[in-house]
């Protein structure tokens, strides 16, 4: 009976890292893609709200509105009268 190499664990033992190698291979694998998934998301978020205020009022959206011209100075005023400002 001749020994080759793997044969004294029945195979478990042949290989990279003891024959986990595999399995920490995957593992590394799947940290990487998570990690690009993560800044990916990250970096949609930042990019999406870049140049807009964190915090718009309702008032900002009827001053904007009315700058526009989407409605008229009557409609302006009593929305303004709504929002009690």
């Amino acid at each position: 009976m001749t020994l080759m190499h793997g044969d004294w664990m029945g195979g478990w033992g042949s290989g990279y890292m003891g024959g986990w190698g595999g399995l920490w291979m995957m593992l590394i694998v799947v940290a990487v893609i998570l990690g690009i998934v993560v800044l990916v998301r990250g970096v949609g978020r930042s990019s999406a709200s870049f140049g807009t205020p964190a915090s718009k009022t309702a008032l900002d959206t009827l001053n904007e509105r009315y700058a526009r011209g989407e409605i008229e100075k009557q409609e302006f005023e009593e929305k303004k009268r709504d929002l009690g400002k």
